[in-house]
């Protein structure tokens, strides 16, 4: 990655909407070098995607929680599994597979605390292979501003 490169990242970090014209313009370069630059940006795996930052309160999920999951026994099926199967919770927003005391956390948001707790009598504390887990309820969430992501 060269200076242009991590200056299209930047830029396309900070709004992700903007037209293909509108970024050579931004980097003052020509609109089909931009082009190419964005796709060669994708077709290496730096560009993975675009999406919409949605508002969890506005969907009626305003409880979040990050929730720490130990699983046994610990071999490659189970993982694999249990990192399947919670991805596709409707109540999960992500899953990380850990290193350490704990093998999952979990971030899930659901509509309030009755909720949440439901999630975590119903859907967790029922799976076998799940032989502990601790929740930490979410008060706040700040994120970094776009200018200072990566790269």
């Amino acid at each position: 990655m060269d200076e242009l490169d991590s200056a299209i990242v930047r830029l396309l970090q900070t709004d992700a909407r903007q037209s293909n014209r509108e970024l050579a313009r931004q980097l003052g370069i020509a609109p089909s070098t931009c082009l190419e630059r964005v796709r060669a940006l994708t077709r290496r795996g730096v560009i993975r995607g675009y999406h919409a930052d949605i508002d969890p309160v506005a969907l009626n999920r305003g409880v979040q929680a990050m929730v720490s999951v130990q699983v046994r026994p610990l071999s490659r099926e189970v993982i694999n599994t249990f990192k399947t199967s919670a991805a596709e919770m409707p109540e999960v927003l992500s899953v990380f597979v850990l290193a350490g005391g704990d093998d999952f956390l979990l971030h899930v948001a659901v509509r309030d605390l009755d909720h949440l707790h439901a999630f975590l009598l119903d859907r967790l504390s029922k799976r076998k292979e799940i032989v502990g887990f601790r929740t930490s309820v979410v008060f706040q969430q700040v994120q970094k501003a776009a200018p200072s992501r990566l790269p």
